[in-house]
């Protein structure tokens, strides 16, 4: 390889694992910030699971608080079992109509409704902080990936540039 091109190479080379680990450094570093806004967030809703009452499945957080994605995705599928055994298994689109061919004077359907309204609503909450939470793992792991892959560019370009 001629000094020039050699040059040019290990430049183009290290200017792109520079980048590569730029990048890769500011999308961990918003990744784990971003854990940590999920997290300070859900710890100041103060969400306790119940101490008995629990599913098999989720009896091991029993009295935990709900401090990050996989907790606030379990507390959302307890949250939709609830709202589904207390309304029958319908929704509250399916209640608001029943409410509304009821001609809106039935007080049983309009609490059910408002139950089935706040239960959907707290679910779609905590499975918002779930997805959340499972995106900013993604930007985690592809920061460390863009770091990495920087790093195997930068070492490269340098090796050719020690070659020449």
């Amino acid at each position: 390889m001629n000094n020039v091109r050699g040059l040019t190479v290990m430049l183009l080379l290290g200017g792109v694992g520079v980048a590569m680990l730029t990048a890769g450094a500011v999308m961990t570093v918003r990744g784990m910030r971003g854990k940590e806004e999920i997290r300070d967030e859900l710890i100041r809703q103060k969400i306790t699971f119940p101490e008995k009452g629990l599913s098999a499945e989720r009896s091991r957080y029993a009295g935990r608080r709900v401090e990050n994605g996989t907790h606030a995705r379990v507390f959302s599928e307890m949250i939709g079992d609830n709202v589904r055994k207390a309304t029958g298994g319908r929704s509250y689109s399916e209640i608001s109509a029943d409410l509304h061919a009821a001609g809106g004077e039935d007080s049983a359907l309009a609490t059910l409704r408002q139950t089935a309204f706040m239960g959907e609503t707290l679910r779609a909450s905590l499975m918002s902080a779930y997805q959340a939470w499972q995106v900013t793992s993604l930007a985690i792991g592809l920061g460390a990936v863009l770091m990495g892959t920087g790093a195997a560019f930068v070492a490269v370009g340098t090796v050719l540039f020690s070659v020449q």
